[in-house]
């Protein structure tokens, strides 16, 4: 008896993401006698009309996965028809057990796996409360680091014993912090700028950069700013003009092979107070002036740090050695500071007639820098704000994409059921 059946049936745990599911019966040979397919067991969603389809002469439905079995009947074996039938209706019977009775790591269910992972979240929070107050306080945390210590030591010195060199990451050398060596850490300042929606207050900027202009550029230098950066920016095409032309720069070579002096351009950038390092040293007692292009960047604290340390002249305090030609700033690394004290009251005097007292020009010079180090400032967050639109609706476009696309078809389940042959 020549008959071939084929039955394989998906097993999914849940009932929402059910598995595709394929049963098949191949064509009998020639002459052979055949036996019905097998039924299949179907869930609660045969009932809906919406999930049967059908074509031809097969049925495709939607039906719970039952069990995952294959069994093929060949002429060599000698288990009869009826047998074979018995036994893969045994096995589905078998693997059609309820999802829920599935014991996983954490419990039997969802909730079971929710109350393990509260009674562990809270058993971990008990223990690290208990052991913070026990052993990890004050009284216990001096001995217990002196012992690390010794025993770094002896591994260390054991090591050496046996020509290796050995380091332990896990047991630094702690070191209390020292104002002198670090310096004080700056206050915060409310910057406007620094909020998602607000640009740079170009007004303070405009005059930020007078204060540099007038202050600042007897030492300092602008490398990385070209007059061409200040147009829209703090002042117009004209005005930026007019400033560079007030300066000459060397260019050339001219026909006869000689450099020659020229008005500034819009594409040269700000003139250095010094040609070189050694003369910017011989005129400052030894000390270098930074450029302040990306000064704010380079600083921790950023405009904080810079607006902090044009105000932070103080008297030096008792038992603190000032070197000669240095002069006290706690937000200074080390404190002695070889810059003097460089804004006072009406120092400057302002264009748009805004108070010119210290504070002020600390803080739109402070401004300046700050714009000096992010010139892209305005139009990253330009960018920023339309990503964040743009990203929003296609998220939500996405989601509903997925929920009332391809939430039916990921999860449907297609079976074929071939037609009855009757017995011959």
């Amino acid at each position: 008896m020549y008959c071939t059946v084929f039955k394989a049936i998906c097993y999914s745990p849940t009932r929402r993401h059910p598995s595709l599911s394929l049963s098949l019966s191949l064509p009998s040979l020639p002459h052979t006698r055949t036996h019905p397919a097998l039924p299949t067991t179907k869930g609660d969603d045969d009932h809906n009309p919406r999930t049967t389809h059908k074509q031809g002469s097969s049925n495709m439905s939607w039906s719970r996965p039952i069990c995952r079995t294959a069994l093929i009947h060949s002429p060599s074996s000698s288990l009869s028809p009826s047998s074979t039938i018995k036994m893969m209706s045994m096995s589905m019977r078998r693997y059609s057990a309820s999802p829920s009775t599935t014991a996983g790591p954490f419990g039997a269910n969802r909730q079971d796996a929710w109350k393990w992972f509260a009674k562990t979240t809270i058993g971990c929070s008990i223990a690290g409360l208990a052991l913070s107050f026990t052993i990890l306080n004050d009284a216990n945390l001096a001995p217990l680091y002196d012992k690390m210590q010794s025993i770094k030591k002896l591994v260390k010195s054991t090591a050496k014993d046996w020509g290796m060199s050995i380091s332990i990451p896990l047991l630094p050398e702690a070191h209390a912090f020292s104002l002198p060596d670090h310096g004080l850490h700056p206050p915060h300042y409310p910057w406007d700028h620094h909020k998602l929606w607000l640009s740079y207050d170009h007004a303070s900027l405009r005059r930020g950069y007078q204060v540099y202009r007038e202050v600042c550029a007897a030492c300092h230098s602008l490398e990385r700013i070209a007059w061409r950066n200040l147009v829209g920016v703090t002042h117009t095409e004209n005005e930026a003009k007019t400033m560079a032309a007030e300066y000459e720069y060397e260019d050339g070579p001219n026909d006869r092979g000689e450099m020659f002096m020229r008005s500034g351009k819009l594409s040269d950038y700000m003139p250095k107070p010094y040609p070189n390092e050694e003369a910017a040293r011989a005129a400052n007692a030894g000390a270098y002036p930074p450029d302040l292009s990306c000064i704010a960047r380079a600083r921790h604290g950023e405009e904080d740090y810079v607006m902090a340390l044009l105000l932070g002249y103080y008297d030096p305090p008792a038992g603190f050695k000032l070197p000669e030609g240095k002069h006290y700033n706690p937000y200074f690394p080390g404190g002695a500071i070889s810059m003097a004290r460089a804004l006072y009251d009406e120092v400057v005097d302002y264009e748009d007639g805004t108070p010119n007292n210290a504070s002020q020009l600390a803080k739109d010079v402070s401004a300046f820098l700050a714009w000096t180090s992010y010139p892209e400032h305005d139009e990253r967050k330009k960018m920023g704000m339309k990503t964040i639109v743009i990203a929003s609706v296609l998220m939500g476009l996405s989601i509903w994409w997925k929920r009332f696309k391809w939430a039916y078809i990921k999860s449907r389940k297609i079976v074929f059921k071939p037609p009855k042959v009757p017995e011959v």
